[in-house]
Parts: C-alpha cells; structure tokens; sequence
C-alpha cells in the first residue's frame, strides 16, 4: 500500500492511495482462507472445497469486499498518522477508471481537514453577570396574578346583564344544517365572556344576556379545526342562559397560599421572590453567554475550513430568506446567494463552534443519558399524544440525536468557561436587564 501527497493548501489535503494487484489477490485470498472451513458445495464434504473453485466462485464479490476494506484501513491508518481530522465526509473516488482484475487499483482521496485549535487563557477573560433582585412590587404583582388565577365567581344581581370576563352559565345544543352533531351539546356549562376558550365569535355573541334568555349563536369552525367533519362549517348553536355571575378576586392571605402548596403567605412570597429571581438569573446567563462569545471571538483566532463556513453562509442566507418570506412553507424556490454578512457571521460561528468542540473534548465534557432523556422529553412535549412516536423517532435518527445533544455539550463547555474567567457581579434593575435582552436581538450570533 502506498499513500502519496498530492496536495496540501491551507487545510485543503489530497492523497493517492496505491494498492497493488498482489496485495489485493493476497487480501482476497486471506478472506476465502477463512471462510473455506463453513463452505459447502455439491460434491466436496464442508471445508474441503478447493481454493481455485472457490475464487471462481466467489472470487468477483471477495475482491469488492477486499478492495473497499484496503482503502479503508487505509484511510484510518493515514488519519490515526496524519492526526487530521475531516471537516466533512472524505471525497473517495477510483481515478484508473478502466481498471480491471489484476491491475493495481489508484484512489484519490481528498478532504479538509479540521484546523488545530490554539490554546486560550480562560482565566484572563473578564465578565460581568447581571443580577436581579425581586423587589416587594414584583413580588405583589405575582401574587396578584395568582388570587386572579384563584378567582371565584359570585352571581350577578337579579336582571344585570353579561359582560367581558363574566361567568356564563348555560345549556346549549349545536347544530349543522338543523342536526345536532355529537360533542355540540352541554348543560349548565361554566363560560368566561373573553377567555377565547370557544369557537371564535362564540363568545361575543353572548355579550348583554340576561337569565333565562334564549339566544341562537352562529359560528363557523376554523379551516383547521381538529375534528375534520366539522373544519370549516357553519353552526348554530342554541344557549339557554342559567345564570350570569361576576368574578370575585381571591383574597390574598394564607388561605390563598395554602391553595398554592405553601405553609402560609410568607412562605408563599419567599417561593415567589425565588421563582422570578431564577428567572431573571436565566435571562442574564443568556446575556452573559453573548458577552462570553464576543470576548472568545475578539481572543480566537485560527484558519477555518471553507467548505464549512461555505455551508454555515448558505444555511443563514436560506433561514433568513425564509423569515423574511413566512408566506413560502416550502424550498420550492430560487438559489439564496448569501451576502457578505452571511459570509461573516458564518465564519463566527464555526470559529466559536470549533473552539467550544475542541474545547469540550479536551476538557472531557460529555452529555449524560439523563440529560439527553430530559431534553427528550422536553422536546416531546410538543406532540401532545405522541410522545412515544416522537421518543421512537429519536431512537432511530442519530441526526436528531445530535440535535438534542449539541446545545446541552454547548452549554456545559460555557460553564465550564465561566467557572475558569473572571466573573464580577453588578446588581441592575429589571428595566436594565430587559434592555440588555432585547439588544441581544439586535446583535450578531
């Protein structure tokens, strides 16, 4: 076997691989030497069949076998050598395209290959972490929300009529074309005027009832309704109103809290003050990321491999286009030429994620199974009622793995970033850090 050089520019590799005809008629030949025991024929006891009847056999489909585990062991041995690693799949291609049994076999083989990540001084890299506090306003704005929630409704005085966020209760039998349809009919069912929780137009038409009224409401169901015998069509429904009640805050005291899972109203507080203050620390882990990645792209520095930032540009340009275009669902479309800005962000971006891959594998970072089953199940959520499909789906779609796995390494590499700079701490405002969020959508990835 022999392997030459035949191009090396920047992190552009190319290589001809020779194997000649004896190796390969001995590689053939191994390979019939070990099956030869387990083979019958008619004729012959098992492994005693000759060798010459056996390459005539078998000998076509042994030498393919044998040439593709030539160049491969070939390939690994040159890259376990070379330390190169591929920045994409290796382009393999036989180049004595009239090549024939008995003559050597010549492959060109060509890659780029990944660039070799220069150290950094992590600890020389000085942050700053925001820090909110939950204030007693914030904390009485929660609280509020939750005796809201909590809500009672008490019944109207006798002859005032139904208005926005009032409870109506009522019977009622829905009909197309004059027959009832199943699931069209309840009785004594509890509606808040303004929840949206009907068929759109429902609700508005039920506006200034009083007890004991009758009234016909006439709704179409969305196009896209879940039931598809009922997509689209018009329907009257017949609402006999039983009673009209206004809602009554909840009071906010440790009866309140007790509905809520805590001992009493202070302990209800202290849980809420943590509840906004982790929220708020996740909103300024987010800004103090985006402030991680402009110090690490000023402080990184290494050639890139085109192919890849190639591939980085075309996908922003073609996501962009699309969020820009929301009215095309499809890729039935022009080419999408990316723009010298695509071009630069591309190239932060596979600069910032080669040095967090590299960063994380020397480090040893890895994503357990429990993360990844959480991230699993978190992503299923979306799919109320097929979960299953979807952990399946997973299962059997490496791609999708890595999808799931790369923000979770991502995010571990950053901690442990963190944990070796310099992080100061300044306690902001709200306002502050909403500012801080909201010019992040501004800024460059």
């Amino acid at each position: 076997m022999q392997v030459t050089e035949t191009l090396r520019d920047g992190l552009k590799r190319g290589y001809e691989i020779k194997l000649s005809a004896a190796e390969l008629e001995a590689k053939v030949n191994e390979k019939l030497a070990e099956a030869q025991p387990e083979i019958q024929m008619k004729g012959f006891r098992k492994g005693k069949v000759p060798m010459a009847l056996l390459k005539k056999q078998f000998g076509p489909r042994i030498l393919g076998e044998a040439m593709q585990e030539s160049i491969d062991g070939a390939m690994n041995k040159h890259f376990e050598e070379s330390g190169d690693r591929p920045a994409f799949q290796p382009e393999v291609k036989m180049t004595n395209d009239d090549w024939k049994e008995g003559d050597d076999v010549h492959v060109a083989l060509n890659y780029e290959a990944l660039p070799d990540i220069p150290e950094t001084d992590l600890t020389a890299i000085a942050l700053e972490r925001m820090v909110v506090k939950a204030d007693e306003a914030a904390v009485d704005e929660a609280l509020g929300k939750l005796a809201d929630s909590a809500r009672d409704f008490a019944d109207r005085p006798e002859g005032q009529y139904a208005e926005s966020g009032d409870q109506v209760v009522l019977d009622f039998v829905g009909k197309i074309d004059g027959e009832p349809f199943e699931g069209g009919a309840a009785e004594e069912y509890p509606l808040v005027l303004g929840s949206n929780s009907f068929i759109p137009g429902f609700e508005d038409q039920l506006a200034g009832v009083h007890v004991g009224d009758v009234r016909t409401v006439t709704v179409s169901f969305p196009e896209d309704y879940q039931a598809p015998n009922l997509a689209g069509k018009e329907a009257t429904f017949d609402c006999t109103i039983k009673a009209i009640k206004s809602p009554v805050a909840a009071q906010i005291d440790d009866d309140l809290a007790k509905k809520f899972g805590a001992e009493d109203l202070a302990s209800l507080r202290s849980q809420i003050a943590e509840r906004i203050e982790a929220e708020f620390a996740g909103a300024a882990r987010t800004v103090l990321k985006r402030q991680l990645l402009d110090r690490l792209d000023d402080l990184v520095a290494f050639e890139l491999p085109p192919s890849l930032v190639e591939a980085e540009a075309k996908q922003i340009a073609h996501q962009l286009w699309h969020e820009e275009h929301p009215e095309v669902h499809g890729h039935e479309h022009g080419e999408v030429e990316p723009s010298d800005a695509h071009q630069k962000l591309a190239e932060r971006r596979v600069r910032l994620g080669l040095f967090l891959a590299d960063l994380g594998q020397k480090t040893d970072v890895e994503v357990s199974d429990a993360e990844m089953t959480r991230a699993v199940m978190q992503q299923a959520r979306q799919y109320p009622g097929q979960e299953r499909q979807f952990f399946e789906f997973v299962q059997s779609n490496p791609q999708m793995q890595q999808q799931l796995r790369a923000p979770i390494f991502e995010d571990k590499v950053v901690d442990h970033i963190f944990a070796q700079a310099q992080v100061a701490e300044r306690e902001v405002s709200k306002d502050d850090l909403q500012k801080a969020v909201e010019a992040l959508e501004d800024a460059v990835e």
